[in-house]
């Protein structure tokens, strides 16, 4: 019997791990999303044992991309053919599932940022990796303190009349704002519609400022679920926004299709699910001290062999294991 042949996109990010596995005509068989709950290396090793528990017996791995702040290390463990930046892999996927879109909206966990499409291409971005405000750990805090599910944040904010204005340059000022609104007497509804458009504020003025933000606009990133910040984001910019079906995994998926592209007839290195579970890896760092830069250089290692190095400016610490134990001990 012919395998089946199916292509893997990880997206390893400061909140989540997603995992995507898809075919040859870039459909979409199965996806997981979980915490990374600080164990990136753990969550990462569970989540694709779950994957390989949904796949068919008889499935061959043709690619695997990578691709989120833990790119490289997701890469190092797993053998992927493929590591990319969140850019492009947002702007692969989106592209692959609205392709008439100009501007990609992201919103995440820990970051959120903007991309702009032009003729089909990536013609500038934006990120914003300072302030809280902006991104979806800050409606997490906020939800927290006022005893409210995270999942029922959007709904609530859909019902307010009155919303009230919140400061939202700054996520310790916006928490004393919404502090003084409660004091006063506001209800909970309004301060969270107040909430979410203070959110889109930040993000507009922040990520979006000096970028021409022209429909059709994409919002995607785990925040998309909140419809009380897709609203917000609709009315400040006075334009409909799209939330794709897999918006919480996009990354993975662009990840996924990056793979497929660069397979041809090559033999993917992906390791293999058995392998990758049985094994054992750990990560630890030390600092170059071969010029000014001082760089941290990080090593993953498995069962004492050295698997990957990065962090590095210079190639200095790139090559085959033999020639990095090799530096290693220069």
């Amino acid at each position: 019997m012919r395998k089946s042949q199916v292509y893997l996109g990880v997206d390893v990010g400061s909140v989540s791990i997603n995992v995507v596995a898809i075919d040859g005509n870039g459909n979409v068989l199965e996806k997981i999303y979980m915490r990374t709950e600080g164990k990136p290396i753990q969550i990462l090793k569970e989540a694709v044992g779950r994957m390989a528990s949904l796949l068919p017996a008889n499935v061959e791995i043709k690619g695997v991309g990578t691709t989120g702040s833990g790119r490289q290390l997701a890469a190092a463990v797993l053998g992927a053919d493929v590591v990319k930046n969140e850019i492009t892999a947002h702007g692969v996927a989106v592209l692959a599932f609205e392709p008439d879109a100009r501007t990609i909206i992201e919103v995440g966990g820990q970051d959120s940022k903007i991309i702009l499409l032009r003729d089909g291409v990536v013609s500038d971005f934006a990120m914003n990796t300072v302030c809280a405000a902006g991104t979806g750990s800050f409606l997490d805090r906020q939800a927290a303190r006022l005893n409210i599910p995270i999942e029922r944040f959007g709904e609530l904010a859909l019902k307010s009349r009155s919303p009230v204005r919140i400061a939202g340059r700054c996520a310790v000022f916006a928490e004393s704002d919404m502090i003084h609104k409660q004091q006063m007497g506001c209800c909970c509804e309004d301060i969270v519609r107040g909430l979410c458009e203070a959110l889109v504020r930040n993000y507009l003025n922040n990520v979006g400022k000096g970028k021409e933000i022209l429909p059709k606009v994409v919002f995607q990133g785990g925040v998309a679920a909140n419809v009380g910040i897709r609203k917000a984001f609709e009315d400040a910019l006075g334009c409909p926004v799209v939330v794709p079906t897999h918006f919480d995994v996009m990354g993975a998926i662009g990840a996924a299709m990056l793979s497929k592209q660069h397979a041809g007839g090559n033999k993917s290195k992906f390791r293999g699910f058995d392998r990758i579970l049985q094994n054992e890896f750990h990560s630890e760092s030390f600092e170059c001290n071969g010029c000014p830069n001082y760089c941290e250089i990080i090593r993953l290692t498995s069962d004492g062999a050295t698997v990957a190095l990065w962090g590095g400016r210079c190639g200095k610490w790139a090559g085959s294991q033999e020639r990095i134990e090799e530096k290693r001990m220069a």
